[in-house]
């Protein structure tokens, strides 16, 4: 992975800045992003189209556990950040601790936060939905690709094991 696309919470403040000044919209999502699939990469190309950047923030394999519970993460942080950052319309990639993304939007304070259509307005984060209101982050809710989930590739996976 090139080392300028994974971001360090040191640099986070920095890379925000960098593209305010160049009059660049700084697009911000974040997830597990466990088991890349279909749904997770339409949802990033259209993040991406909503502005010049794209900034994908990981949960950490601690936060993902805390999530998702003790069976998860299957890949590492890295490894996600990697598969990630290979992709052409993620421009960089973060690894956050904690459930909640918030420090890294008050130190990115992007232009335009996405997040996937199983949210709403009212079902944000309410940590999350102050500091994008503090930093002045217009929120754009994207559409979901039906029946395309890492939740759902699971259980199909497990369902179609072979019975001793």
């Amino acid at each position: 992975m090139d080392m300028e696309q994974l971001v360090t919470r040191d640099g986070l403040s920095a890379l925000g800045a960098r593209y305010a000044a160049e009059g660049k919209n700084l697009v911000l999502t974040n997830g597990c992003f466990d088991l890349l699939h279909t749904g997770h990469v339409r949802y990033l190309q259209q993040a991406r189209e909503l502005g010049d950047v794209l900034i994908v923030a990981v949960n950490s394999d601690q936060s993902v556990r805390a999530l998702k519970g003790p069976e998860r993460p299957l890949n590492s942080a890295l490894d996600r950040a990697e598969v990630l950052a290979g992709l052409r319309c993620v421009d960089h990639v973060t690894v956050f601790e904690g459930k909640r993304v918030t420090d890294v939007i008050r130190q990115l304070r992007p232009a335009i936060y996405a997040k996937g259509g199983d949210y709403t307005l009212e079902t944000l984060d309410p940590e999350e939905r102050e500091a994008l209101q503090d930093v002045g982050t217009e929120i754009r809710l994207l559409s979901l690709v039906p029946g395309k989930s890492t939740t759902s590739l699971l259980e199909r996976a497990k369902s179609t094991q072979a019975v001793p």
